[in-house]
């Protein structure tokens, strides 16, 4: 029996571009964070099979990314404490886009982490209210 190799990507998002790496191929591409960037994203993964996509959530700048990529790409949102923290405890100091990209993909590979549930268009729009709502609150 051939195992498939469980391809692992993180990503760094920020508000004008995206870091990604392949962690099986040691690969590192950027891409805009729009609507083409993201379509230049899915020709550069191909149709290799993927296990994970790590990245973390960057206030409003991942969005797009997340309702565009939600249900078609094996997303995994970690907290950005945690991924600081395990690239500490990699022994990364640095703190770069093209790093943190790398130490999401590292992060998802050796944790095996599993993708998050798909969710509705409908429901990040009441979270994102009632998360307004509660700023407005306090």
């Amino acid at each position: 029996m051939v195992k498939m190799t469980e391809h692992t990507i993180g990503v760094d998002i920020s508000k004008s571009h995206f870091d990604v790496f392949h962690l099986e191929e040691n690969a590192a591409q950027r891409f805009e964070n729009t609507p083409d960037g993201l379509r230049a994203l899915r020709k550069w993964l191909g149709s290799r099979p993927l296990a994970r996509v790590v990245y973390e959530p960057t206030g409003p700048y991942h969005r797009l990314f997340e309702d565009t990529l939600s249900g078609q790409l094996p997303l995994v949102k970690v907290n950005p404490l945690q991924a600081r923290r395990f690239a500490e405890a990699c022994g990364t100091r640095a703190k770069t886009d093209a790093l943190d990209a790398r130490g999401l993909a590292r992060m998802g590979a050796a944790l095996a982490l599993e993708p998050d549930a798909v969710i509705s268009q409908n429901t990040r729009i009441l979270r994102d209210l009632q998360v307004a709502r509660t700023a407005l609150i306090e």
